[in-house]
């Protein structure tokens, strides 16, 4: 097992009569890409500034980069907070440069992170600019550039993809990639699943500040059936792995069935069966839960604070 670059043991945050972060557990390994996923109110944005000493918790104990969270910390950690807040007099380099510096850079290596910064932005023609000039996308990818031009070994951004366009969203994501790649250990909150799905290697689902799962992707999913729809010439609630059947349409010698496996069933097993003993079939669609799918299933749903979009 990697070493955890951030952990969290029973973590709880309240203010006043409201827990915002309730006995949470759970650790992200260093070089992964950690996926903080809630719904708006859910403890993410909490957690993340207990994780960066800008909170302290109630009870509980966190692990940053192998030590308690403080200000020592600051130099190899890039952060993103969901408030946007530049200096909106600054030029957009001497803001991300200024940013360099507070994390301990020189200056001659921080104007030049900030210059490939930039130019992988696609901003380098707006380094003498004002911020206050700058559209609110634009803005955003500034704001992001702050979080990364210390090259950080922790990578927290809250909502980084709020207020970017598609085209923008799809570089942040290759951003994101290519930081983890270089070795990174990135997490980001969301709550639009797509995104986690292309980049995250674990997940933690978070509701009313709880736990409510944590792990890989793909156990995520694996928790819910797969659905399956198959057109056969017989009713296939016999079938081995088949817990029930129920059909949808079809006239004639071909029916339209929704096929519902039992647990552990995996939908190959019944298609290799069908192969071997001339169950004839017309059709075999699997369709494998989402992470959409997973999180409702996990956390409920909440159609005010969880989106499924189309992004890229």
């Amino acid at each position: 097992m990697p070493a955890s670059a951030l952990a969290f043991d029973a973590v709880t945050k309240r203010f006043g009569d409201f827990t915002a972060v309730d006995a949470l557990s759970f650790a992200v390994p260093e070089g992964s890409v950690f996926g903080f996923l809630g719904g708006n109110g859910a403890g993410k944005t909490t957690s993340l500034r207990m994780a960066l000493d800008i909170l302290t918790p109630t009870s509980g104990s966190i692990v940053v980069l192998g030590q308690p969270p403080s200000r020592e910390n600051a130099a190899a950690i890039g952060f993103l907070p969901e408030e946007r807040g530049l200096y909106k007099k600054m030029s957009v380099l001497d803001t991300i440069v200024y940013f360099g510096r507070l994390k301990r850079m020189e200056a001659g290596a921080a104007k030049a992170a900030a210059m490939a910064l930039l130019e992988r932005l696609e901003l380098a023609d707006r380094a003498k600019s004002p911020i206050e000039k700058l559209s609110k996308g634009m803005a955003q990818k500034v704001q992001v550039a702050t979080a990364l031009v210390n090259s950080p070994r922790l990578l927290m951004l809250d909502e980084p993809f709020s207020g970017l366009d598609p085209v923008n969203q799809a570089m942040l994501e290759d951003l994101i990639a290519e930081a983890a790649k270089g070795g990174a250990t990135v997490i980001f909150s969301t709550h639009v699943m797509q995104h986690a799905e292309r980049l995250c290697d674990r997940l933690l689902l978070l509701a009313r500040g709880r736990k409510a799962f944590e792990g890989t992707l793909d156990e995520a999913r694996g928790a819910l059936p797969s659905r399956l729809v198959l057109a056969a010439r017989m009713d296939p609630a016999g079938l081995p792995g088949v817990a029930r059947a129920r059909r949808l349409s079809g006239e004639g010698e071909w029916q339209e069935y929704e096929v519902e496996l039992a647990d552990g069933a995996p939908p190959e097993a019944l298609l290799a069966h069908c192969t071997a003993n001339g169950v004839a079939l017309n059709r075999f669609d699997v369709h494998r839960p989402s992470l959409h799918e997973a999180f409702i299933h996990f956390v409920g749903a909440d159609p005010a604070t969880t989106r499924q979009e189309t992004v890229r």
